[in-house]
């Protein structure tokens, strides 16, 4: 018999393998959670994903391979029907695997795999890269405040108009600044081109 690649030989072959693993996930996707033993959850898990999987797909022939594996139609139909709607968005993960401790008679390790219907929420990837380059502006650029017509209808608070004069006055302070600096900058030249005029 060749060696099993995949870990503990679950029953006495390959085929009560296959039935086993199969009532499992029927029983899996009936309850939405059961307890059983730990190698069997770890097995069982890569064949509940794949059934997921076929499920999300949703069409015929999925059906079929899904039936291949759960011959009950009824449990087929609840898989289809009502949890593939509801890990739609999930990309993975369908199931979670909890250790709980030892059998009582055989101190066999037990474990409970339940089916993950959380709805899913990812991380905003936009809202994340804009945060940073607001932040890393220059403070010495005042924010420019544009008036459109969605948001001419807005009312604006005080708070929000006394924003917008200290943006405005700093910078009007910072374009004198600049005028000063260039005046002061072109004071030396205008004075050298007059002493060449005089000589």
């Amino acid at each position: 018999m060749p060696k099993p690649n995949k870990g503990p030989r679950l029953g006495s072959g390959p085929s009560h393998e296959r039935l086993l693993l199969g009532n499992l996930a029927a029983q899996l996707f009936t309850h939405k959670r059961i307890q059983t033993t730990e190698t069997k959850a770890k097995r069982l898990q890569p064949v509940a994903e794949r059934l997921v999987t076929h499920a999300k797909k949703g069409d015929l022939a999925a059906r079929r391979r899904v039936l291949q594996v759960i011959t009950d139609r009824g449990v087929v139909h609840e898989l289809f029907t009502e949890i593939a709607p509801l890990v739609a968005e999930r990309p993975g993960g369908y199931t979670r695997i909890i250790k709980t401790g030892y059998r009582k008679g055989d101190n066999a390790p037990m474990a409970v795999i339940e089916l993950v219907l959380e709805p899913v929420q990812f991380k905003n990837k936009a809202a994340s890269a804009e945060a940073p380059a607001a932040s890393e502006a220059p403070a010495d650029e005042a924010p420019v405040v544009e008036e459109s017509a969605e948001t001419a209808d807005v009312e604006v608070t005080e708070a929000d108009e006394a924003a917008v004069e200290a943006a405005e006055a700093s910078a009007d302070e910072a374009a004198a600044a600049e005028e000063a600096a260039e005046a002061d900058s072109d004071a030396p030249a205008e004075e050298a081109a007059a002493e060449e005029e005089t000589k």
